[in-house]
This record gives structure tokens, C-alpha cells and sequence, in this order.
């Protein structure tokens, strides 16, 4: 490992790969650490593979000179000092590459996954209106940061087709066999959408943990990628909506015309799928909150009809261990259901009751509307229902009055066992 590259200070080594080292740096001048890519030297210097391994530098460091986007990795710097030739990059801490979340153990919520796609879509839509073709998306090739931003990363095998740039384009099977489009894999014309391929084919290894064309040699993956469809994402999990799967096929569709021409078209049709999602998700939480009121003893003897009303006329909270719920001394007018953990009531500061899952409190609050006599802590992660008048009122009056029913047989409830309690002491 070198002491110093130029003016940068050599910190660590990040990543070593066929044509490059990547260490971190210190810059000096700017006093921040940045990112190193080192080309080896001794591919440099190869008689077969140095002028390849030249230009190979040479198309990422024009190609990083013309993209500024917040989803491709920034290059600030690239120079040839001595033997050493170096880009200079953002250096990002504890980034990961999609490498992390493509085995079937390790995937990513669906959301995230059509966001990252969704993201890389966008970016790679801006190289491709700046007539540059990547042509090596895949996992690695792809970081996400700590704050979960997507950085898409090395460009040294891209298609440059723009009028500045009047070098021979490098010839030959470049890139990664297992990511390329049929046409790539077969040494055919490209245009944009062969980074659309690539793209589908991270996305089906983000979403099943599988990829797509696996194969033990490169004549079965040429034979699969060119010939062979892809298992139905649904052969993997049950919860992908059927416009992403059709999006999926359009992506992997063998013929290019057939799939997305610009990325853009892609992220539209992507962030449909978020609104998808999201009603997906509503979903699933009205019915996971239906489940829960119906087992709360509470509610026995409520229609399913009462419950829906409920649910859409209550507010619903939710409490981390040790927080008040409500203090001595404050007014507040509502009445409690718990769904789910433990609290407990306190009176100076001293736990009198616990109260779990199907019990309520805030009964007295709710009639009389005066100041709480006691506190309710939570004593562990609480969920619960608050209903006052005005939460009430919306629900529809038979709702209403069997609620109100219940309320005053728990209330009574409550009295009586406060009563017995009292003639026993």
C-alpha cells in the first residue's frame, strides 16, 4: 500500500479487484477523506492488457467528468503521476453494495427495493441523456450509503457516443456475463436500454434472492439470458403486486425494443407502485387492527360493522416503555383500551394496579371531565385506543350506543370491584 498518491494521504485499502485498488485518503488541502481508485500498476505495464487497462481509465475519468448526480458517485480528481494512474472520489463510510441484499437471508423490505430501482433508474436515465451507457450494472457496481441514498459506481467499461469524446470505443466482452443483455452477451449493437436489462436483472436478485440466468458455464448463461424466461417472482414470495412483476418482464424482455427506451419511463411506471404499496399497506394495517380490537374482550359483544366503525372513528397511539400516558393532575377527557403490553397506574408516585391487553382506564376523566387523580406509565411497548366525544362522534349512532353500553358495564364493573375492595379493608 502507497504512503502517498499525489497530494492524498493513503489511509486504508477499501476494495482490490481485477483492473484497481480502492483506498481511503486524506486530502490535505480540503482536510477531508476521499476515495482512491488505483489502477495496477502491473496491469499497466502488461504488454497484452496495458493499453486496454489504459483506456479503460481513461473512459471512466471523461466519463465522470460529465455526470453531476446525486445518485452517481461523484469522481472530483483523476490524474497520472509516475506509474500511478487515480480517480478521486467521494468516500463514503459505511457504505454497502446491493451484493448485501441479494441472498434470500439478507433482502430488503419490497419498498426499499423499488425505491433503490426506482433511484437507479433516475440516475441512469441522466448518464444516458448525457450519451453514456454503462454497461456493468450489477450489485457491486451499486452502493448504498448509511443514510440508505443509492450511489451508482464505476463507469470504466462504459459507451461513450457523444462529440467531445472522439476516442475508439474498446471492443470484446466487457462487463459481467451474468448482468449483460442478450445483445451485449452476444456482441451485438447496444442503445440505453441494455442498462435497463441489468437493471431488471438486480432488481429480481433484490426481490428473490436468485438470479435469474445462473448457470455453470458461459455457453448455459448465453443460452439462458438470450433464450430462457425467468421464474415468476411469485414462485418466491406472495407479495409482489402484479404491475411489478409486469414491469419486471418488461425490463427482461429479450428483444430491446420491447423493453423501457429511457429511464424515466421506468421510474414512472416505479413510483406507481409506491401508491400501490402504500394502499397495500393500509391494508394490511386496517386488518391487523381489525384482529386486534376483535380479540379484546372489550369488544365480545361488537358486529364486525362496529368494529370498522371503530377503527375509523378512534385514534390509535402508541407508547415506548417508561412513557406517561397520562399524569396526575392534568385534564384530559379521554378513556383508554389497551391493545397490546403493560402499564401501570400510579397515585404519588407509587404503582397501585397493572393493567394488560383488553383492560381500559380513563373512565372517571371521560364522565366527569375533571382532573386525573392518578398517573398511567407505560410499563412496557404499549399500543392503545383513546376515544373522547368528539372521536366518538364519528363513528355512526348504533355504533355509538353499544360502545356507550359497554363503557357503563365496564364502568360499573370497575365500581363494584373499588367497593368490594374498600368493605374488606
Amino acid at each position: 500500500m502507497p504512503v502517498k498518491v499525489g497530494k492524498y494521504e493513503i489511509l486504508d485499502e477499501l476494495g482490490r479487484g481485477s483492473m484497481a485498488v480502492v483506498y481511503s485518503a486524506h486530502d490535505p488541502f480540503l482536510d477531508k477523506n476521499v476515495a482512491i481508485k488505483l489502477v495496477h500498476s502491473e496491469a499497466l505495464n502488461n504488454e497484452k492488457t496495458g493499453d486496454r487497462f489504459k483506456r479503460l481509465f481513461f473512459t471512466e475519468a471523461h466519463a465522470a467528468s460529465v455526470l453531476n448526480h446525486p445518485n452517481i458517485l461523484r469522481v472530483y480528481d483523476a490524474n497520472i503521476e509516475g506509474e500511478y494512474y487515480y480517480l478521486v472520489m467521494d468516500y463514503i463510510p459505511e457504505a454497502k453494495t446491493l451484493g448485501d441484499y441479494c441472498k434470500s437471508d439478507s433482502l430488503l423490505p419490497l419498498r426499499d427495493v423499488v425505491n433503490v430501482i426506482y433511484n437507479c433508474a433516475k440516475a441512469l436515465d441522466y448518464a444516458h441523456r448525457q450519451g453514456i451507457v454503462h454497461r456493468d450494472i450489477k450489485p457491486n457496481n451499486i452502493m448504498q450509503t448509511r443514510t440508505r441514498d443509492i450511489k451508482i459506481a464505476d463507469f470504466s467499461v462504459a459507451l461513450i457516443n457523444r462529440d467531445d469524446y472522439m476516442e475508439t470505443q474498446i471492443g470484446g466482452l466487457l462487463g459481467s456475463p451474468l448482468y449483460m443483455s442478450p445483445e451485449q452477451i452476444t456482441e451485438r449493437d447496444m442503445t440505453n436500454n441494455t442498462d435497463i436489462f441489468s437493471l431488471g436483472v438486480v432488481m429480481y436478485e433484490l426481490l428473490s434472492g436468485r438470479h435469474p440466468f445462473r448457470a455453470d458455464n458461459i455457453n448455459a448463461i448465453i443460452h439462458n439470458i438470450t433464450r430462457e424466461d425467468p421464474l415468476s417472482l411469485s414462485e418466491f414470495r406472495t407479495d409482489i403486486p402484479e404491475q411489478l412483476e409486469s414491469i419486471m418482464k418488461r425490463m427482461l424482455h429479450k428483444e430491446s425494443v420491447q423493453r423501457y427506451s429511457m429511464g424515466l419511463d421506468l421510474a414512472s411506471d416505479l413510483a406507481l407502485i409506491f401508491q400501490d404499496l402504500d394502499d397495500m399497506d393500509n391494508e394490511d394495517a386496517l386488518k391487523q387492527k381489525f384482529e386486534a380490537i376483535k380479540n379484546l374482550r372489550f369488544f365480545d359483544s361488537f358486529s364486525d360493522v362496529d368494529i370498522w366503525e371503530l377503527m375509523r372513528a378512534c385514534d390509535w397511539h402508541k407508547y415506548k416503555k417508561d412513557e406517561y400516558i397520562i399524569q396526575e393532575g392534568d385534564e384530559d377527557h379521554s378513556f383508554y383500551i389497551l391493545l397490546s403490553g403493560i402499564v401501570s397506574v400510579e397515585k404519588n408516585k407509587l404503582s397501585i394496579d397493572h393493567l394488560q391487553a383488553g383492560d381500559c382506564f380513563g373512565e372517571m376523566g371521560y364522565i366527569t371531565k375533571t382532573k386525573r387523580t392518578a398517573s398511567v406509565r407505560s410499563s412496557s411497548d404499549v399500543s392503545l385506543i383513546q376515544v373522547n366525544a368528539s372521536t366518538l362522534d364519528r363513528a355512526n349512532e348504533s355504533t355509538q350506543l353499544r360502545f356507550l353500553k359497554v363503557f357503563v358495564k365496564t364502568l360499573v364493573a370497575r365500581l363494584t370491584d373499588t367497593t368490594s375492595v374498600l368493605a374488606k379493608n
